[in-house]
């Protein structure tokens, strides 16, 4: 009789299902373009340039624009000091979608079914509505955002004489405080310490004057915390213009920052007012100068301060031998 034979014995091996390749090479390569997508984003936004951006996170030219083009795939530590020559959490970069309520899924998926041009009045339905500005707060503070070019600073001078307001300019009193120009302290320093002394400078003003015009760099709007304080402290207006306005303003005051020797600048500031649209589009009001004389944008604007202050309650004083518009 022959003995039994031995049974091997039987092991639960728990084995994870194989990977579908194709789809997780699909989904990588979507995170990455999105990966891409943000760098350019936030690189447009703070107005820099690739090789200014490369520069600031020691990183390759070449690299970087394999990386904004969706083919790069960046280390960690890359990562890390592109977010920090941004000065944005590198989170920001990487970030995927949380999750959320069901309420705020219902919202969201929502508002991925209207067209982008009834976004801007959504918002400014939300904002009036459940989320109201402490327009006390506000006083007589006008101040004027938007990219260099659009005529801000000619503007704002004009607007404070007529107001009887002081003129402001945020830049020169950081230049002043740090002891240097933008330019050299962008290059001493960096962004963030620019940022830095500019929050302050804000700060300042709105605890010294009631009444004021202010302008801002345009790129105030990549700071989260001061453009808050400024929508939220001030009569905030959008001064815009066509690309091809701001360029030619911008070359005839023979300031080409931050183009200069940039053969695509007209791509660059294209890609700089869109990725700063959205954030410019938070003021309370708009004043399109293309195409316009200085003396027809200045009426509009004085007509568009005066009602702002004037929906405030801030009734502002007429100006020596001035005439209301």
């Amino acid at each position: 009789m022959r003995p039994a034979k031995k049974l091997k014995p039987l092991r639960k091996t728990l084995r994870h299902p194989a990977p579908d390749t194709p789809t997780n090479g699909r989904l990588a390569a979507a995170f990455l373009v999105a990966l891409g997508r943000e760098v350019r984003r936030g690189r447009a936004k703070r107005g820099m340039t690739r090789r200014q951006l490369a520069q600031a996170s020691h990183t390759s030219e070449r690299y970087l624009a394999q990386i904004e083009s969706g083919i790069g795939n960046p280390s960690v530590t890359v990562l890390r000091a592109i977010a920090q020559a941004l000065d944005i959490p590198a989170a920001n970069l990487v970030s995927e979608p949380a999750a959320q309520s069901g309420a705020r899924e219902a919202l969201l998926d929502a508002l991925g079914q209207l067209p982008d041009d009834r976004l801007a009045e959504l918002r400014q339905l939300i904002e009036t509505r459940f989320l109201p500005p402490d327009r006390a707060d506000q006083a007589r503070r006008i101040a004027l955002v938007g990219l260099r070019g659009a005529g801000k600073s000619t503007l704002g001078r004009m607007l404070a004489r007529h107001l009887g307001a002081p003129f402001i300019e945020l830049d020169r009193m950081v230049e002043q405080d740090y002891g240097a120009s933008i330019p050299d302290m962008l290059e001493i320093a960096g962004t963030t310490t620019f940022r830095r002394h500019e929050r302050a400078a804000l700060a300042r003003v709105i605890a010294e004057h009631e009444a004021a015009v202010i302008t801002t760099a345009g790129g105030i709007v990549s700071d989260r915390d001061s453009y808050a304080l400024l929508l939220g402290r001030s009569h905030t207006i959008w001064i815009k213009a066509r690309p091809e306005d701001h360029m030619s303003r911008v070359m005839a005051q023979g300031d080409f920052r931050p183009m200069a020797q940039n053969r695509a600048a007209m791509a660059d500031l294209v890609a700089i007012l869109e990725a700063r649209s959205p954030d410019y589009a938070r003021a309370q009001a708009q004043l399109d100068t293309s195409g316009e004389t200085v003396e027809q944008s200045s009426a509009k604007l004085i007509r568009i301060a005066s009602d702002l202050l004037r929906s405030n309650g801030a009734e502002r004083r007429a100006p020596a031998g001035g005439a209301r518009p």
